[in-house]
């Protein structure tokens, strides 16, 4: 299920939607804060343009929301139920997963987002080395 012709693997992996033969971003670390959000501007392999549109990935902070919440529950799982800690502990707990996911969970959001309007095509490396 997490190879390529999947949105799951170009979700995963931040590869180019169309092709997933490039990732689309400039460093893969998403840790390296300040290139947390550098993108090549196009895939080098299909030609896909990232940013649609200019303020394209404003749109991945409705999704970034969603998957820190998804984040955020399981911390409160993880910590309350399974580790027994009581509701301060707890809320300690989700407070330092999202602190220490943030970078993971914003390029996440941006990963889901573009791959929300971009859909696998394995033609489309070929038919752009042919052009």
């Amino acid at each position: 299920m997490l190879k390529k012709g999947y949105k799951l693997y170009s979700i995963l992996t931040g590869s180019c939607p169309r092709c997933h033969e490039e990732s689309m971003y400039l460093d893969k670390n998403p840790y390296h804060m300040g290139k947390i959000f550098k993108m090549h501007e196009r895939c080098s392999h299909c030609d896909l343009k990232y940013k649609i549109e200019p303020s394209f990935f404003y749109g991945a902070m409705y999704v970034s929301y969603g998957v820190g919440i998804a984040f955020a529950v399981a911390a409160f799982v993880i910590a309350n139920l399974f580790l027994g800690a009581d509701l301060i502990e707890t809320f300690i707990a989700i407070i330092a997963t999202l602190v220490v996911f943030m970078p993971i969970i914003m390029r996440l959001s941006r990963n889901i987002w573009i791959n929300m309007f971009v859909k696998y095509d394995p033609q489309a490396k070929a038919a752009f080395k042919n052009s």
